[in-house]
């Protein structure tokens, strides 16, 4: 049984990502699993999350950890079994948590058994044809769709890739081993509807769905946010709404605004209920490093008006890399120099860092950027072990970095496992700076100073104040580029957010004017500030500060 449906609960939820593989061990074989995941929703319910995104966790070769999909209906073995998540998904709902899982659509393992019947290619032996030869886009001679770009550009030269066993090349926009579904087959759009019916019919609350530009190919295009991709793409949305009410679609395409927005659809024709709003991260770094939040208003304020029923998604970090596609060449090159100086943390277009190093691990920049993602207009979501300010590890290979195992305890492998950190699917970090004997849950839960507890903390106030999910966004004019202000209103209340992006203090004048009489109260404390008059208001804040406030 999911949850009652909640028309639009997804605007008020914080979500937060996590990989099972990583999360926490059940049984002691060094990979974690669903039996070790449903030990721990007391800690999410605890730490004031709403809504679980669980990584894949189908069969897979794990090429792409787990993005490369083996068979659509079942779990892979090292993460239970499916009465595993069954108890799993029953238990978080006891808990009023909702569970989103990844679902991807774009593209299976090589591994897929589909894959392996289309390599015989499209006549079987007996003349027959080979329907499987068309789930997925060949060609003779690899060189059409020349327009569309190379995504993986570290480790793939093209996206056409021979098969030697059918002679012929196939299409794939990401590594080689993930061959690119056919969508102009209808065949394909139903058996990956019916995947999706499957879940569904178990009760998830709804699927992040990985890679939604590139599911169509058209000569003389990118191949990327075609028409043909977005009438797919509202036919989920439609059996969702007529079969599954109150469950959500989330859509990750890294596209500028403009064209992210067509992805939500309209209030009579929609599409996805949420999308990513992956502009506006790289810009929060940019604007920490430069002591400059122009780019940040510039981002938003740019952002197109959406349905009534959409919300974006907003976040820090997540299980890839920190992408720079959506910034300027410029813009590349200045995050490349201030957050990866060492050439093991570019990868891609991007960058393979968690949150605390790529902050060198100073809790006011932690805390500044982190109230940032939860007052800006979106759901936002957590990272999994950046609640306690975990950190990555750049000799593991790809993104697998910042994908280590979640930090329990000081005891052996963390507390993630009972088997040696050796034996481990990851090792856990045992580092000085954030190994486990220094950074982890159970020390931080004990401490009221403490990253997790302040977390926890700002998490609470954010639920208590609806303007922060679902408020109007006004930007505030300033007399100082380091100080990012703007107010969230609803007809209920107005909250003004300050934020000092300068590492010392800074003087300011917001203008205010708009709500002179009225009287500034912290969210936390509720101490006063000076009434607004009808001049200029002027504060100081520290270095990395920051005020949440309410408009009495």
């Amino acid at each position: 049984m999911t949850q009652t449906p909640a028309p639009e609960w997804y605007k008020s939820a914080v979500f937060y990502e996590l990989s099972v593989r990583t999360f926490a061990d059940g049984n002691g074989d060094g990979k974690g699993d669903f039996p070790g995941l449903t030990g721990k929703l007391d800690y999410l319910r605890g730490l004031g999350v709403d809504v679980l995104w669980i990584l894949p966790c189908y069969p897979s070769p794990l090429r792409d950890d787990g993005y490369d999909v083996a068979d659509y209906v079942g779990i892979h073995p090292d993460l239970g079994t499916l009465d595993d998540f069954k108890v799993f998904l029953r238990e978080a709902h006891a808990r009023g948590l909702r569970v989103v899982t990844d679902f991807v659509t774009n593209h299976t393992s090589s591994d897929h058994p589909w894959f392996q019947a289309a390599r015989r290619g499209p006549t079987l032996p007996d003349g027959s044809p080979n329907e499987y030869h068309d789930y997925y886009v060949w060609s003779d001679t690899g060189s059409e769709y020349a327009g569309a770009r190379i995504i993986f550009t570290d480790t793939e030269t093209s996206n056409w890739t021979l098969d030697e066993q059918s002679g012929r090349y196939y299409w794939h926009r990401f590594f080689s081993s993930q061959p690119d579904l056919n969508y102009d087959n209808p065949r394909v759009v139903e058996e990956i509807l019916q995947a999706a019916r499957f879940w569904l019919d178990l009760g998830v609350d709804g699927f992040r769905v990985d890679a939604v530009p590139y599911l169509i190919e058209r000569e003389g295009t990118s191949c990327e946010n075609l028409p043909e991709t977005h009438d797919i793409l509202k036919r989920f949305r439609r059996m969702v709404d007529q079969d599954y009410p109150g469950r959500v679609l989330l859509a990750e395409a890294n596209q500028w605004p403009e064209e992210v927005v067509e992805y939500f659809g309209t209030d009579a024709d929609p599409e996805f209920h949420m999308c990513f709003n992956f502009p506006v991260m790289p810009r929060l770094y940019m604007s920490l490093k430069k002591e400059d939040t122009t780019s940040i208003r510039e981002i938003m304020e740019r952002l197109p008006a959406i349905p009534a029923f959409g919300q974006w998604v907003t976040f820090l970090r997540n299980h890839d890399e920190l992408t720079l596609e959506m910034v300027t060449d410029d813009e590349r090159a200045f995050m490349y120099a201030a957050y990866a100086p060492d050439t093991r943390m570019k990868i891609n277009v991007g960058i393979r860092r968690r949150l605390a190093p790529l902050l060198d691990n100073d809790r006011r920049r932690v805390e500044l950027l982190t109230t940032v993602l939860l007052a800006l207009p979106g759901s936002p979501i957590l990272y999994y072990g950046d609640e306690i300010g975990m950190g990555d590890d750049l000799s593991l290979a790809d993104r697998n970095g910042v994908r280590t195992p979640m930090q329990w305890n000081a005891g052996m492998s963390g507390g993630f496992s009972t088997a040696t950190p050796d034996q481990c699917f990851f090792p856990p970090i045992g580092d000085a700076v954030y190994g486990y004997g220094r950074v982890n849950v159970q020390s931080q839960e004990q401490d009221p100073s403490s990253l997790l507890k302040w977390t926890s903390r700002q998490l609470e106030l954010r639920r208590r104040h609806p303007a922060f999910a679902v408020g109007d966004l006004t930007f505030v004019d300033t007399d100082n580029p380091a100080i990012l202000a703007f107010a969230r209103r609803t007809g209920d209340e107005t909250l003004l957010i300050v934020s000092n992006f300068a590492g010392n203090a800074q003087s300011v004048h917001l203008n205010l004017e708009q709500f002179a009489g009225r009287v500034p109260v912290t969210l936390a404390g509720a101490s006063p500030f000076p009434a607004i008059g009808e001049t200029p208001y002027a504060m100081i804040l520290g270095k990395y500060d920051y005020y949440w406030l309410r408009l009495n």
